[in-house]
């Protein structure tokens, strides 16, 4: 009996099936390596990043996720709108690889966490921990994505309202529609990343738990990764004759159990530059919001003067009807044919008469302009 052989595109399938399952994700590292794909399983994931499954559903494209940014013990998780990756204290995890919309960050994530530069370090020059450099340029990634896609639609939109305000046509009705509706996507878009980086900025607990290598170095000492923010030391803290806060030991915490602070200032900058960019690119469309609405005011008014046009012209020709209607009635009914055309000369100039007493009747009124 032959043996079963499965045919090759099937093969293909299982074996594409099989990686979906698996899961592709760009592997960046830190130093001058090149980045790589890895087929990385869910359960594998969490084992290396510290992840529970429900911050890796907040990376799945198919599920709606708000905007996210959020710290824990061993990764950073971000979900912000165009971008989506696992920082670690030593490595960046971007999902889908191959898709068009990942491989332009992965691209920039290489190129700017190949090698630490002066310009990557804090107000003194300090070259910044690998994860705050790696989520430097995802924000970058974010914001200039938002900024690229609103400069876009400001020059289509602007053009597309002022060709409206010139010609009322069924085309230039739909581009503006259209102009809408992707404004009302960009605008949520933006208002989504905005509210994450002010929530971030409102709390220095999530702010400090971002701060993966210096939690690392510590957890690597022996100690906990129990931590302060730095931004205002406890009553019960006191200070030593070398200037130096001396940290009494906490009830309940374990024997090797050292709270450290953290000065969040640097990731605290880093988060206000771009904080301040987002609310820019919020600001152009706010202004572009307005001018699309005055715009629709504007054609609204046009709309209702060319209604109020034709209502005038059909009370002047309603009226011109019924004076001519009066007068053909008049006229049939005269029994002498000698005086019909006199008449009927008569009955049509009393009809103009009366007409053009109405007319002035109306503008005085004001019911025709």
């Amino acid at each position: 009996m032959a043996a079963l052989t499965t045919p090759p595109r099937r093969r293909h399938a299982a074996a594409a099936a099989a990686g979906a399952a698996a899961g592709e994700w760009a592997v960046v590292s830190a130093g001058a390596g090149a980045w790589r794909v890895e087929a990385i399983g869910k359960h594998q994931l969490m084992r290396r990043t510290g992840l529970p499954a429900r911050d890796l559903r907040a990376l799945d494209p198919a599920l709606s996720y708000p905007s996210s940014l959020m710290g824990r013990d061993r990764a950073v998780v971000v979900n912000l709108e165009r971008v989506r990756a696992v920082i670690t204290a030593s490595e960046v995890l971007v999902p889908g690889p191959r898709a068009l919309a990942a491989t332009p960050l992965v691209s920039e994530l290489h190129a700017r966490l190949s090698a630490a530069s002066p310009l990557d370090g804090g107000g003194d020059g300090k070259v910044l921990p690998f994860e705050f450099r790696a989520l430097e340029v995802c924000l970058e990634f974010a914001c200039k994505s938002l900024e690229h896609e609103t400069s876009v639609l400001e020059k289509e939109a602007y053009q597309a309202l002022d060709a409206l305000t010139s010609k009322v046509s069924t085309l230039n009705l739909e581009r503006v529609r259209q102009i809408k509706s992707r404004l009302v996507a960009i605008s949520g878009g933006v208002h989504k990343v905005r509210d994450e980086l002010e929530h971030l900025l409102d709390d220095d607990t999530d702010m400090a738990a971002m701060h993966l290598s210096e939690k690392l170095a510590y957890q690597a000492a022996g100690q906990s990764s129990r931590f302060d923010t730095g931004k205002e030391p406890a009553e019960s803290d006191q200070e030593g004759e070398d200037g130096e806060v001396e940290q009494e030991d906490v009830d309940g915490e374990d024997e090797g159990s050292v709270a450290f602070t953290l000065k969040i200032d640097e990731l605290e900058n880093l988060l206000e530059a771009y904080f301040v960019q987002i609310d820019g690119t919020l600001n152009k469309l706010s202004t572009l919001r307005e001018y699309v609405e005055d715009t629709e005011d504007y054609i609204n008014i046009m709309l209702d003067d060319k209604q109020n046009q034709l209502l005038q012209m059909g009370v002047v020709l309603s009226t011109a009807t019924l004076m001519i209607s009066a007068a053909i009635v008049v006229t049939a009914v005269i029994p002498s044919t000698a005086v019909f055309w006199e008449a009927t000369g008569g009955m049509l100039g009393g009809a103009a008469a009366l007409f053009a007493v109405a007319m002035v009747y109306y503008r005085r009124n004001g019911i025709l302009r």
